[in-house]
């Protein structure tokens, strides 16, 4: 993760406000500060409590908004403080009843009948242009400028996977 990270950022961490600091806070961005902030839960989220920890104590810098020093991720008073708490709590959500009864629900906004037109804007679930495949053929744009700036949204921000249905 870390080299990646620096990658993206031109070989140094982000600015420490920006970084992955609190899942708490992370969730309240996406779900209702910032619309917006797109996030996602990647499969790690559900089977590697290392995702939270800076095992080796990295400077990332310390928060303007409070002062405090980014290192482990703050996590949710259910975690009780524990990674692995944390993990094994969200996997038993994830492979919950509630969440099988509703799992064609995320597949029809991720990969079906809700991706994209008025069901995808009824369902709030609309994202900007350059991430719906086949949106843009960067091989036409003559301005490299914007060539490589439209390349490096793309890259930065991901793309919303094909529609299947």
């Amino acid at each position: 993760f870390t080299s990646a990270h620096l990658q993206l950022q031109g070989g140094k961490f982000d600015h420490a406000d920006r970084l992955f600091a609190s899942l708490g806070e992370a969730w309240e961005s996406a779900s209702r500060i910032t619309l917006s902030d797109v996030k996602e839960l990647t499969p790690e989220f559900y089977y590697m409590p290392e995702l939270f920890t800076n095992t080796n104590s990295l400077e990332l810098g310390t928060r303007q908004k409070d002062g405090r020093a980014v290192g482990n991720v703050e996590l949710p008073p259910w975690a009780h403080g524990s990674a692995e708490e944390c993990v094994r709590l969200m996997r038993k959500a994830l492979e919950s009843e509630h969440a099988s009864q509703h799992m064609h629900e995320w597949i029809d906004l991720v990969f079906g009948c809700r991706q994209k037109g008025q069901a995808a804007e009824q369902a709030l679930n609309v994202f900007h242009s350059l991430t719906y495949e086949g949106a843009v053929d960067v091989d036409l744009i003559s301005d490299p400028v914007e060539r490589m700036s439209t390349i490096a949204q793309i890259l930065n921000f991901g793309q919303t996977p094909p529609q299947l249905f």
